[in-house]
Order: structure tokens, then sequence, then C-alpha cells
């Protein structure tokens, strides 16, 4: 017995010595974070990888921080992060290669936009390769957290920031606009970290998590945490990766990417209107098509511009704005919005109303100047059915309620399955 316990301590003994000198990748707190909406990437090189390096605290005469690259000088004293740099610029050039030749294409489109928007609020133009990892520059990324956009913000952080998400429309997947909101949410990062490398591991755990990373480990620099265990392994990676992903960016010849077909830039031109107006109007009277106004106008999420505002800009192909005012002053006001007409039938209530058609109830009052008690006979108006269809967001939202409220004589997974054929409704 003696001898039995002696054998299991000098087991537990020799594999907490081993474990203590195995390197953090191996055990495998390295690993890869669970990839964006769209995907992640990855390659390996033996060039010291550029290293985002805390600027300065800034006087009112210092340089503005858009002017000092968080990419700065090399740092090849660290071997870990050489490891955790080439670990990523092999994922993005092997593993998912053809991924991220769509994600350095697509690129193109928003790339110099958002640079721009970075400089002019004073945070460092090189962090716009940041929706490389996040998204690959889609507006359309939506993850498992509910995180939207090229910048995937989630609601509450896209709300705090300014962007506007109802039912009509989500800001969180507008290029120009999302970019102004993580520009200021990056900031302010910034000025609570002192270091951009700190800010970005904040972007993607949250300064909660990362403020007491710091306080555990008694460390001010993100490079220290990577050997603990007070965060998560994505957001170990989430540097790295955003240095890999920037340095192939900057130079995809180096790293094998040859002939890319970038995306043309993203150019357009506004035109304010004062009253809803269905998409596939907007385009003819632009003379182009539905899908280029949608893609010019990706925040919105419905068959029309928003209602529920007093003006709305509208974007549309460069050079039409003339052209597009001229035609739309040929429509009648009555012909520009489509809604559909229903018949409130006997024991119809809003409530009814809306989980048969999946508009939620201050939709149909928006739609209707407000309504208290429906009477039977009367006319309502409602969305158009051959223009309305639910989104990912209504069916995430659906989902969540019937999680939260089951049937007692129905199984989840049937009611869910329900739901996800309700795509749209039948006014019967």
């Amino acid at each position: 017995m003696l001898k039995k316990r002696f054998f299991v301590f000098f087991c537990f003994l020799f594999f907490t010595l081993c474990y203590s000198v195995v390197p953090t990748a191996s055990r495998g707190e390295g690993r890869l974070p669970d990839e964006p909406l769209l995907e992640q990437n990855k390659q390996q090189t033996e060039q010291a990888p550029v290293i985002l390096q805390a600027p300065e605290q800034q006087t009112e005469t210092d340089q503005p921080a858009a002017a000092k690259d968080p990419g700065g000088a090399p740092h090849s004293s660290k071997p870990l992060v050489t490891r955790a740099v080439a670990r990523n610029i092999a994922l993005f050039t092997e593993r998912i290669r053809e991924r991220f030749t769509l994600w350095l294409q697509r690129s193109g489109k928003y790339l110099d936009l958002m640079k721009e928007i970075l400089r002019q609020n004073k945070v460092p133009e090189d962090i716009a390769f940041l929706p490389l990892i996040e998204s690959g520059f889609s507006p359309n990324a939506y993850s498992v957290a509910r995180a939207v956009g090229p910048w995937q913000f989630i609601a509450e952080t896209g709300k705090r920031y300014g962007l506007k998400i109802d039912w009509w429309r989500d800001e969180r997947r507008d290029p120009v606009k999302s970019t102004e909101a993580a520009a200021n949410y990056l900031k302010d990062l910034y000025e609570m970290f002192g270091s951009w490398n700190l800010a970005m591991a904040a972007y993607n755990a949250g300064e909660g998590k990362i403020l007491k990373a710091l306080n555990r480990s008694r460390s001010d620099d993100y490079w220290a945490l990577l050997n603990t265990r007070y965060i998560k392994d994505e957001t170990k990676e989430y540097v790295p990766r955003f240095i890999a992903a920037k340095q192939i960016a900057m130079d995809p010849k180096a790293y094998g990417f040859e002939n890319l077909a970038y995306h043309s830039p993203f150019e357009y031109d506004e035109v304010v209107i004062d009253k809803p107006v269905d998409l596939d109007v907007a385009a003819s009277c632009a003379q182009t098509t539905e899908t280029a106004v949608k893609e010019l106008n990706p925040e919105l999420r419905r068959w029309s511009t928003p209602p529920n505002v007093t003006s709305y800009a509208l974007r549309i192909p460069a050079g039409k704005k003339d052209l597009f005012i001229e035609n739309l002053a040929k429509i009648p006001e009555e012909e520009r919005f489509t809604i559909a007409a229903y018949t409130v039938k006997k024991g119809d209530t809003l409530k009814k109303i809306a989980s048969k058609t999946g508009v939620p109830i201050g939709v149909i009052n928006e739609l209707n100047d407000g309504m208290k008690v429906l009477k039977t006979g009367e006319t309502i108006y409602l969305p158009p059915k051959e223009k309305f269809c639910m989104d990912r967001d209504d069916r995430a939202t659906m989902k969540k309620a019937v999680y939260q409220k089951p049937k007692k004589k129905r199984s989840n997974k049937k009611i869910i399955a329900s739901v996800n054929k309700k795509d749209s409704y039948v006014n019967d």
C-alpha cells in the first residue's frame, strides 16, 4: 500500500514538472479561437513580426495617435510572440488560404475609406486591418454571439457608440457608421489602457476582463498575459492574428497571394428623402439594380427605407443623384412605399397578428400611427408579404423567445422547427 501511494505521488510530481516547462501553445492555450462569421486564415514566416507598441501618453503638442504606427518596430526578442504571429500567418496562407484570398479582395472596397475615418478620429490607420480577422470585411457578418457587421459589434456596445439598431435598420452593418463607432470605442480603450495592443484585446474580450487580467498578473503589457490563464485563448491569439493579417495584407505577394482581384472602392452619392421609399423603386429611379442599392445601404433590413424617421440619407451609385431626384419626382407618393392592407377578423389581437406575421407589435403600431384596440372588420396595414421576410436577427430573436417560454405540450425542437419555416406570412 505504501509503495502504491509513493508511486502515485511520484507520477503526480513528474507530470507537474513536465507541464510547467511545456510552451503555452502546446498546452492548448494557443489554440485557434472560434472563427468569425466568415472564417479565418494562416501562414508561416521566419521574418520577425511587427509588434504593436504602446504610444507615449499624449500631450497637446504630441503627434496625434493616428500618425503613430501601431505596427511599429520588430520585436524579435520575444520568441513567444514570434511563434504566435508565425502560427497565424500559417493559418491564413495554408489552412484557409481561399477564404483569406476572398477577404483580401473584399478589403479593396472598404480599406481606404476606413483608414481615412480612423485618421480623422486620431486612431492609427493600420487598425483598419482589424476587420480582416473580425468579419473578413463583410457588412453581413453575423456571429453566434449576435455580433454584427464588419467590426462585429454586439447590440449593447453599438448603441453605446451611437449606432441605430431597430426593426428597420442596423447601422452595425454600415461600413461608414460602424467604423466611426469602432474608432471612438478603440480610442476610449486606448485612453483606458495606454496601449493599442491592450485596446484591441479589450475590444475582443471586453475591458472588464482585461483590467482584471492585468490586475491579477500585475502587468501592464498584453504580451505578458499570453503566459497566464487570465484571458481566453481567443484573446491570446487576437493581437498576433491581427499582426499576421496586417503583414500579409500590406505585402500579399511576399506570402504567395498573386493576382488578387480587389473589389472596387466604396463610392456613392447620397440623396436625402423625407418619405419612405421601396428599394426597388429607388433602384429604378437611379437606373440600377435593387441589389446595388442594398449593397450601398447594408444597414437596411427591410424592403424600404425606414418610415419611422423624418428624413433618411439614401446612398445611390455615384453620378446618379440628379437622375434619381428627377425620376423620383415623377412617382406619386402613394406609389413609392408599399404596405399591405389586412382586414381584422374576429378574435384578432395585436399579439396574435404579430405572432402570425413575425412583425413586432411596435412596428405594426408604427405602420398604423398607433393602435390600442382592434375592431373586427377594420383595415390595418402590415408589411407586404411579397416583399417581407424575416432576416437572421428576427429568427434569432424568435428562437430566444421560444426557449424562454416553451409551450407545455410541445417540445422545444418542434417549436423551433416551426419558427424556422415561418419566413413570411399569409394574410388568410
